[in-house]
C-alpha cells in the first residue's frame, strides 16, 4: 500500500470525530496506512504546500503518491477512509 502525506491543522490537543483533522489522522491509523504528517499553518494565506496540492487553503488534505490529492469534510473522509475507499479518490478533481 503506498504512503500518503495527510495535512492537517497544528492543533493536536482537539480529539474527537467532530475535529476533522484528528478524525482523519486517528481513521489512517486504524487502517494501518502509512502516512506521512504535515501540520499546516493556522493562517489560511500561509497553507502554501496545501494550496500547491489541493488549490484550496482548507485541510484536511490528504496527497497521494502520484501528486492528487483528496479533501472533503474530515468527517466523511474518515468514514471513507474506514470503508477502505480512500484510494479510490486518488486522482480526483479537488473540492473546495
Amino acid at each position: 500500500m503506498e504512503k500518503v502525506v495527510l495535512h492537517r491543522c497544528p492543533i493536536k490537543v482537539l480529539k474527537g470525530e467532530w475535529h476533522g483533522c484528528h478524525a482523519v489522522q486517528k481513521a489512517l491509523e486504524e487502517q494501518g496506512i502509512e502516512y506521512e504528517l504535515r501540520t499546516v499553518s493556522l493562517s489560511r494565506k500561509k497553507r502554501t504546500d496545501v494550496l500547491r496540492v489541493s488549490e484550496q487553503a482548507l485541510v484536511p488534505v490528504i496527497e497521494f503518491a502520484d501528486g492528487s490529492s483528496y479533501r472533503s469534510d474530515g468527517k466523511a473522509m474518515a468514514a471513507e477512509i474506514r470503508a477502505g475507499h480512500l484510494f479510490e479518490h486518488r486522482g480526483d478533481i479537488p473540492e473546495s
